[in-house]
């Protein structure tokens, strides 16, 4: 039961952190004079209150966390801030049920951009601008963000941040100090987001268009003020400006923090990652482009590149923006993006899925595999670059992938077995375990997740939230070994 309290104490903390957030919808409330600004200062002091309540019943309760705790702590921040997210769309959408509302707040700080809202053209600038900050927090991660500004917190900061940090290989540290690490990565992702705005305003978009989608690229949300998505605009300077910075945001930050601190692009040599993710990403730009000229899908090559390399980086990327309805598109080319979000985004990244370093790993593994049976008697240790990869982060990386497979078999399933059709069910599943939104048919990019039933939302948001944090740190609660002391 301390164990329990203990962690209520920090998530206490937490929501008050999270209440901060609430300042930007009111200054945004504020400018454009929306008449939101009301509802979302009674929200923030809701959130605060709640959380300062938490914090005060358990105040007594203070103790250093154990290396699993964080693993529960994870979890109930996510779920937890997604319900108190839904604050603000709740309130001033009125008929918009719980079940709506935490689909969208869910949807956001897990960065998969899928929504169930329409006429977004129409929302109030603070409520359109509240969603893209959820994607935004939700990026870097809230829990990284907590580590970064509350040191005084008590609590081990290690643990949170091995556990809400994604990827197989965690004790990469810039600093020693994880404090340090945690605000390093907040200072360039904050850093490459101020170079978005400014790129997408230089490039045609207003100062509010221009912050909202700078938020939702640089985390990788998706989430767009237009029901047109990127498609509103009709900009191949806005397009081009998106790509550079999806493709930015799909590498590991590390990377960007190591290259900004050292005046030196020689860290992106020596990531392992960096390369197979731009190669593949941008060689099936080509591909896919010419695919579609020869189908006669476009009438001419450049039209097709355009098309091709900003849909296909906005879902490879696993960000979700769209520029046309690619649902139209002969079925290899959305198969093919949907089958790169799994298994491109780099460590380190705000992008989900597999990650290329698991993938390399696996290939890795399976050439090694096919050597050892042709060399029975040889010594020949798996190697990443000049690393040397261990046995335990090879079993890691294959439990990883057995489980994360099974998730979508299971998702696809149970959306089948309540009513959608197959590649509806199968495209949304990987939509949202990969947090990419857009999928085929019923949940294309030219609808939306609003005509599911409650029962297939819930199980989205399920996907949508075990995508987010790897899976592994969630069915983790539900083994006997987590509880035993």
């Amino acid at each position: 039961m301390n164990r329990i309290l203990s962690l209520a104490r920090v998530f206490g903390l937490m929501l008050m952190v999270f209440s901060a957030t609430y300042a930007l919808p009111i200054a945004t409330s504020l400018i454009y004079r929306d008449g939101t600004v009301l509802l979302f200062i009674q929200d923030m002091l809701l959130t605060l209150g709640a959380g300062g309540l938490l914090w005060i019943t358990t105040r007594n309760f203070q103790r250093e966390l154990k290396a699993k705790d964080g693993f529960l702590l994870v979890v109930l921040a996510w779920t937890g801030m997604a319900a108190f997210a839904t604050f603000p769309l709740m309130s001033y959408l009125k008929d918009l049920s719980f079940t709506d509302a935490y689909f969208e707040a869910m949807s956001g700080l897990s960065t998969t951009g899928a929504t169930v809202l329409t006429e977004l053209d129409r929302l109030p600038p603070a409520i359109n601008l509240w969603r893209h900050e959820l994607n935004w927090l939700g990026g870097m991660g809230i829990i990284v963000l907590v580590v970064a500004i509350l040191p005084v917190l008590g609590v081990g900061g290690r643990q949170l941040f091995m556990a809400e940090t994604p990827g197989p290989m965690k004790e990469t540290k810039l600093t020693p100090r994880i404090t340090e690490t945690a605000k390093n990565l907040w200072l360039v992702y904050a850093g490459i987001t101020i170079a978005c705005i400014l790129a997408l305003h230089n490039a045609g978009m207003s100062w509010f268009d221009a912050v909202c989608h700078a938020f939702s690229a640089m985390g990788l949300g998706g989430f767009s003020t237009h029901d047109a998505s990127i498609g509103y605009f009709n900009s191949p300077a806005i397009e081009s400006v998106l790509i550079i910075f999806m493709l930015i945001a799909g590498m590991n930050f590390a990377t960007h923090f190591l290259a900004i601190h050292n005046k030196s692009l020689s860290p992106y040599k020596h990531d392992i990652e960096a390369a197979p993710f731009l190669i593949m990403t941008l060689g099936s730009c080509v591909g896919i482009a010419f695919y579609l000229w020869k189908t006669g899908t476009y009438s001419d090559f450049w039209t097709a590149l355009r098309h091709a390399s900003f849909n296909l980086v906005s879902i490879a990327t696993d960000c979700g923006y769209t520029s046309v309805d690619f649902d139209r598109w002969p079925m290899f080319a959305p198969l093919w993006m949907l089958f790169l979000s799994s298994i491109v985004t780099c460590t380190g990244s705000t992008g989900s899925g597999i990650k290329m370093m698991r993938t390399l790993i696996l290939l890795k593994q399976s050439q090694l595999q096919m050597f050892l049976l042709a060399h029975p008697t040889a010594v020949n240790p798996l190697k990443l670059g000049n690393m040397v990869i261990q046995s335990p982060i090879v079993l890691s990386v294959l439990g990883f992938i057995f489980v994360y497979f099974m998730s979508i078999v299971i998702v696809t399933l149970l959306l089948v077995i309540s009513g959608m059709d197959f590649i509806s069910a199968f495209s949304a599943a990987i939509a949202c375990i990969n947090n990419v939104g857009p999928g085929l048919h019923e949940v294309g990019p030219n609808t939306n997740y609003a005509a599911l039933t409650d029962f297939q939302k819930w199980i989205c948001i399920l996907t949508m939230f075990l995508g987010r944090i790897e899976v592994f740190t969630a069915f983790i609660l539900f083994t006997p070994a987590y509880w035993r002391k």
